[in-house]
């Protein structure tokens, strides 16, 4: 399984990035994707997720209203759309995929991370 990120960089406070996230060999049911960030110093969090088929999609509070996540499921991609952009986003943001596969004695179940992608928010 190989998950590429692509779209961070450098932007100024109040401007925009779109992330995207394309995820390849994929061989097994896919749950839910989902965009986490890493400040310096900080924990890794939660940033947006959405399910499969698009039903549900969470996310965290410090980014309602601002960012938006959305996906290509015939693509196998996800994108994260940043408007209103802080400093305090400034973080290395990374794809992650779960999911799983009905095997013989129960579930197998997958969880896979993208390399990441900077972005720089410039105050």
């Amino acid at each position: 399984v190989q998950l590429v990120e692509s779209g961070g960089g450098l932007v100024q406070a109040g401007g925009s990035l779109r992330l995207s996230c394309a995820a390849s060999g994929i061989t097994f049911n896919i749950n839910a994707m989902a965009w986490y960030r890493q400040g310096p110093g900080k924990q890794r969090e939660l940033v947006a997720a959405i399910t499969n088929g698009s039903t549900n999609r969470n996310y965290a509070d410090s980014v309602k209203g601002r960012f938006t996540i959305s996906r290509d499921n015939a693509k196998n991609t996800i994108y994260l759309q940043m408007n209103s952009l802080k400093p305090e986003d400034a973080a290395v943001y990374y794809c992650n995929v779960k999911g799983g596969v009905r095997i013989q004695v129960g579930y197998r179940e997958y969880d896979y991370w993208g390399q990441g992608t900077q972005v720089t928010v410039s105050s």
